[in-house]
């Protein structure tokens, strides 16, 4: 008897450790909402009492959250078992063995992500495995001075060059000398990327084929750059952009002293809703400029959630992260922190119009932008990309010599 009841109390013991999962989340930085993500955790774990959700928090750029993420991941860590990545990182993460393929758990790749717009579909899916799901979207946005437009009657440029004309007729009309035309970002981060990309896609232009080797036309992103150059000598860029991160122009912008703006989705809340912020009501959204003779070329952004292929739990995580990426917690980030959403519907559902109007134009934006070059070797192709931006702006490399590196790094990195 006495071995019985010993063994019927262990049973006990045994089942209550087990009734008991707890999953450790890891979610970015404020720009990522982790106050809108408890709230979805809440929700979840409503009916389910066994479960517990403990978040993680860190890093306030997406360099710095890959950078801690990369240092867990490559010690093969179990210490988290879901976290958001960055659109440029499924791939990388997926190929290094870091990720659990979320086909395995929850169906498979057509059935899974058949509802999301394409170029998440496309994001998430290497080697025919489902290596995250969608969390919500972004893109590069211009930002605009609409009150300085109609006051001097000027139209939205199509061209940077209509842009340079533009910008360098309010500044001096507002005889402001801290007035800049437009703000990108120039520093060696992952926004360089893109300030790269945008005039090299805009000439038709492509990183990679289909097979994933590179195809980089060196002469078009020489006059790409040049660009850039072109108007910084016109005053309309500021001589220092080498050194302009991300919030950077944010706050430039926010202060005033920026008439266009590079920038992300999440930059809308800090124009119109942060206290000290001088722009309010002010602000525009229109299609990015393009290269003379070509066309409006926007870099795609957004976050994905991921499980950890280290994790002891990566059933229960499994379905935490597809409970994520439904079009109810979509519509939730969407109405409550103005997060774009991952699926065409929800940009002309009414509560979402009706809370964040500009979606109604950001859809078109959202839908035709193009994906940073997807591969295993991500982070060898961004530093070649984001380094040459750089060099360029700082004026310490030319654009054709650094155009020239590029490709040279590329063809050794995309075979």
């Amino acid at each position: 008897m006495k071995r019985l009841l010993a063994f019927l109390l262990a049973l006990s013991l045994s089942l209550g450790a087990l009734a008991e999962v707890r999953l450790r989340v890891f979610v970015g930085g404020s720009n990522q909402r982790p106050d809108l993500m408890r709230a979805l955790f809440d929700q979840y774990l409503a009916d389910k009492p066994g479960l517990k959700i403990d978040i993680e928090t860190g890093g306030a750029t997406s360099d710095l959250q890959r950078q801690y993420l990369s240092t867990v991941l490559n010690a093969r860590d179990d210490a988290l078992d879901a976290f958001l990545i960055d659109i440029v990182n499924p791939a990388q993460y997926f190929q290094a063995g870091w990720l659990e393929p979320l086909d395995a758990h929850l169906g498979p790749a057509e059935q899974l992500l058949a509802p999301y717009l394409a170029v998440y579909r496309e994001a998430n899916v290497v080697q025919g495995r489902v290596a995250a799901l969608p969390a919500f979207a972004d893109a590069l946005f211009m930002y605009y001075r609409r009150d300085l437009l109609e006051k001097y009657g000027l139209q939205q440029p199509r061209t940077w060059d209509e842009l340079g004309r533009v910008a360098r007729q309010i500044q001096q009309a507002e005889a402001n000398p801290k007035l800049q035309g437009l703000s990108l970002q120039g520093a060696p981060v992952e926004g360089a990327v893109c300030t790269f990309l945008l005039p090299y896609w805009s000439q038709g232009k492509a990183v990679q084929d289909a097979q994933g080797r590179s195809v980089f036309d060196a002469t078009a992103a020489a006059r790409g750059l040049q660009q850039w150059v072109t108007l910084m000598d016109q005053g309309v860029i500021k001589r220092n952009v080498a050194e302009v991160k991300t919030p950077d122009t944010v706050n430039e912008f926010k202060a005033g002293k920026v008439l266009f703006a590079l920038n992300w989705s999440w930059a809308w809340d800090r124009f119109e809703q942060d206290a000290d912020s001088q722009v309010r009501g002010k602000v525009g959204v229109m299609p990015l400029p393009a290269m003379t003779g070509g066309q409006s070329a926007t870099c795609t952004g957004g976050w994905q959630w991921a499980v950890s292929a280290f994790s002891r739990h990566k059933a229960e995580a499994a379905r935490l992260v597809q409970f994520l990426s439904t079009p109810e917690a979509s519509r939730f980030l969407a109405v409550r922190g103005a997060l774009l959403p991952t699926y065409a519907e929800l940009y002309t559902h009414p509560e979402v119009v009706a809370q964040v109007p500009w979606f109604a134009d950001a859809a078109a934006v959202v839908r035709h932008a193009r994906s940073r070059p997807v591969t295993a070797r991500y982070g060898e192709v961004s530093d070649a990309l984001r380094s040459a931006t750089n060099a360029v702006l700082a004026r310490s490399r030319k654009p054709a010599d650094a155009a020239a590196d590029v490709e040279s790094r590329l063809k050794r990195v995309m075979r």
